[in-house]
């Protein structure tokens, strides 16, 4: 298995270099490639402030690049709980960050916003200092 940058995520979703693609196609079609929460996080904002992407755009292009087979995420189950938050009105950042700390007691934020929107995802609780 190898493990891909950002760059080539971003070839692959967005097919905007057509010289670089066929060399980021066969890496896909080779065997295993290994995605990381960062490079995941980082794809998103490069997708949302480069290519001007909506974020149900870049939350369904993700889920698609997700299941392909040859893909293995850093923590699947995690990035699903991620994409599903999404869904319901958080931010990218803030749903991979909350998705992190399931294991923990609780998130602990300035964020008032995020307290209010994480209240109907369920998951670890996000409370205030």
């Amino acid at each position: 298995m190898i493990a891909i940058d950002t760059n080539l995520v971003v070839r692959f979703l967005t097919r905007d270099d057509p010289a670089q693609l066929p060399a980021v196609n066969a890496l896909f079609e080779s065997g295993q490639v290994f995605i990381s929460n960062t490079v995941l996080l980082e794809t998103y904002w490069v997708l949302r402030k480069r290519f001007g992407l909506k974020r149900e755009e870049i939350v369904g292009a993700l889920r698609g690049i997700s299941g392909l087979e040859s893909v293995v995420l850093e923590a699947h189950a995690r990035v699903s709980y991620a994409f599903d938050a999404v869904a319901a009105g958080l931010d990218f950042e803030d749903a991979i960050h909350l998705a992190a700390a399931q294991e923990c007691d609780a998130f602990v934020t300035f964020d008032r916003r995020l307290l209010k929107k994480s209240s109907s995802i369920g998951g670890v609780p996000v409370r205030l200092p």
